[in-house]
């Protein structure tokens, strides 16, 4: 049964809800739909779950972006209700005839929305009873056949034809058994005497594109097997220039002094134990206080960029179709107009290393809050995709709730107790280098910070911090190897409330997404100590990745905990970004799939090279 259906604008007004309905909902699923999907650009799925203590909702929403309107529909997830995608269609097309922005109330669409309900009702049931059970279920798949040939499961006659192909090609006819279609093959293709080999819906490349031509064998064969010109066809795949040889040349070693351009190493005199002197002095001002200035280029030359992009031929094509477009304006905006720019823009979002599951859900959702809206005078199709993709990107990177780590420290301060920040993420990002860049950050700011090096389970890491907390000339708590690093953060929290520190900043080992033990280590780890501040280090080289690390993190931090509200990652620090160029895309998957911000970026070798997020020029750098 329909739990509700609303209808409200995009500011929020609650223009209509179902009375006859009335059931009192659990828990805030609407609330939750508005944040963490259509405020996110997550808007282009088809549906969205909503688990609660008590309550499992399912909810679906169409929009009608010409009047700035949402339709939502919200029912129990168990009963698969499946007049839902047309009844909202219905309403929408109905309540869009006596839509007025002056009316706020709309009493009069209770009786028109039961006769609709028991119109898609009455149309589910029917379907419900015509649909065959167990008969030829194609698993919604076409199957594109010779004709005249027989589906699998019928009479002799069809049997016999389907399976004449000729040459035993697979490809021309396959046999189907009780009726059902082998489902590893998504379509058969038949087209003459040309036998496609289709493997999983997708043709062969290696068989169609520059494949070797068999008349070239013939008649080299007939030539008595002499070589032709054609065996030049195998050699030029090959760039090997015989002519030159690259030798590296040899170092000269004498008794001279080493090079100084070669000596890496610090000179410390004695056995190494004294303090390296304050590195402050050297490093100089953190880049996190630094303003980025981002330069704007024109919107011509990007529009003109995605309109190239979106269709080769355009000049030759629709030329004056589209300029007529552009000028008049076009009365409703559709889907297949949208296609080609959206095409265009999924491919550069994609190159620029966002992953290809996000990418999509971005140009649904761009696709989604723009059907059906009018496109305005001397406006291209193509300029508005890019307007409206910059906006979702926008409100993609720009974070939910602020997080400002200064202020909370010294809210801490006041109560009296250490601000705890746990640096989580995969093996060799990076996380105890970014850890002292953040310490470095905190003591410019004339903050008190003590480390804590949990991480037991690798060899060299207690090393490795130590290293760190004398040349910044910070204290370390440290327990060695092999022990609960819960409890060493435990201890260190302590250790810190009695020597008066403001910041615990804690080491944790690094670990694959699917080591359960190591996982669940982390797990108590959060749940013992609760931390003001869980931050995922992760790298800016990796694309897809991104999504299953940080959607995993999240849900082994949240399925090992014991607490019944887990804590997950509040915040995220890429590092390695000045390795990538333009390759800006992590960020956007890690902050799509999280909804947590990025709020480091770690962007050289030195203590100072830590910086914010500069929202606007990775949107550029994005759509450029």
């Amino acid at each position: 049964m329909l739990e509700q259906l609303l209808i409200f604008t995009r500011g929020g007004l609650i223009l209509w809800t179902c009375k006859e309905l009335g059931n009192a909902l659990k828990g805030s699923p609407i609330d939750t739909l508005i944040r963490s999907c259509l405020l996110e650009e997550r808007s282009g799925t088809a549906s969205y779950n909503y688990d609660a203590p008590g309550a499992s909702y399912t909810l679906k929403w169409t929009f009608h972006n010409d009047l700035g309107l949402v339709f939502v529909a919200v029912y129990q997830r168990i009963l698969h209700l499946l007049y839902v995608d047309e009844l909202l269609a219905m309403v929408k097309h109905e309540f869009s005839q006596i839509y007025d922005p002056k009316r706020v109330e709309y009493f009069d669409f209770d009786e028109t929305f039961r006769q609709l309900r028991k119109e898609a009702e009455a149309r589910a049931e029917e379907l419900r009873k015509v649909k065959p059970v167990g008969k030829g279920v194609n698993d919604g798949r076409k199957l594109v056949m010779k004709k005249g040939s027989g589906f699998g499961g019928g009479n002799k006659k069809n049997k016999s034809e389907a399976n004449e192909g000729g040459n035993g090609d697979d490809g021309k006819g396959r046999k189907l058994e009780n009726g059902h279609s082998n489902g590893n093959h998504n379509a058969v293709v038949v087209e003459g005497n040309r036998g496609m080999g289709l493997a999983n819906g997708k043709e062969n490349a290696s068989s169609n594109n520059e494949a070797f031509d068999v008349t070239k064998l013939q008649k080299l064969k007939s030539k008595g097997g002499k070589k032709t010109s054609d065996t030049s066809v195998v050699s030029k795949g090959s760039n090997v220039d015989p002519k030159k040889k690259v030798t590296k040349k040899n170092r000269v070693w004498d008794d001279s002094p080493k090079d100084a351009k070669l000596d890496f190493t610090d000179h410390v005199e004695g056995n190494g134990n004294e303090n390296i002197e304050v590195v402050a002095a050297d490093q100089g001002e953190s880049m996190m206080d630094k303003e980025e200035i981002v330069s704007s280029d024109s919107e011509d030359e990007e529009d003109e960029e995605v309109s190239k992009d979106s269709k080769p031929d355009a000049k030759k094509k629709g030329w004056f179709s589209s300029m007529f477009q552009s000028i008049a304006g076009k009365a409703n905006l559709e889907k297949a107009d949208l296609e080609p720019a959206l095409k265009a823009l999924k491919d550069r979002l994609m190159t620029k290393n966002v992953a290809e599951e996000i990418a999509e859900k971005l140009c649904e959702s761009v696709a989604a809050s723009l059907e059906g809206k009018k496109l305005s005078s001397f406006t291209r199709i193509s300029s508005t995709v890019q307007a409206a993709m910059e906006e979702a990107l926008v409100r993609i990177l720009t974070p939910r709730r602020s997080i400002d780590i200064l202020r909370d420290v010294h809210a801490a301060t006041e109560q009296r107790k250490p601000y705890v920040v746990v640096f989580v993420g995969v093996n060799g990002v990076g996380k105890s280098t970014n850890l002292a860049k953040v310490a470095y950050w905190l003591l410019q700011h004339k903050v008190s910070v003590m480390m804590a090096a949990c991480d037991t389970f690798r060899s060299g890491a207690v090393e490795q911090l130590r290293t760190h907390a004398r040349r910044l000339q910070i204290p370390i708590f440290e327990k060695g190897y092999e022990k609960d690093p819960a409890v060493v953060a435990k201890e260190a929290i302590q250790e810190a409330t009695r020597n008066g520190s403001d910041v615990v900043l804690v080491d944790t080992a690094g670990r694959m997404q699917d080591n359960e033990p190591l996982m669940r280590a982390l797990s108590k780890l959060i749940y013992l100590n609760n931390p003001d501040l869980v931050l995922f280090v992760g790298e800016a080289l990796v694309g897809n990745d991104a999504v299953d690390q940080l959607s995993k993190f999240n849900q082994k931090l949240a399925d090992l905990s014991t607490s019944p509200n887990p804590r997950l990652i509040d915040g995220i620090l890429l590092t390695k970004f000045d390795t990538i160029d333009d390759k800006v895309g992590a960020a956007l998957s890690m902050v799509y799939i999280s909804g947590s911000p990025v709020m480091f970026v770690g962007c050289g070798q030195s203590y100072t090279d830590l910086k914010k997020l500069n929202v606007k020029a990775i949107v550029k750098t994005l759509l450029k």
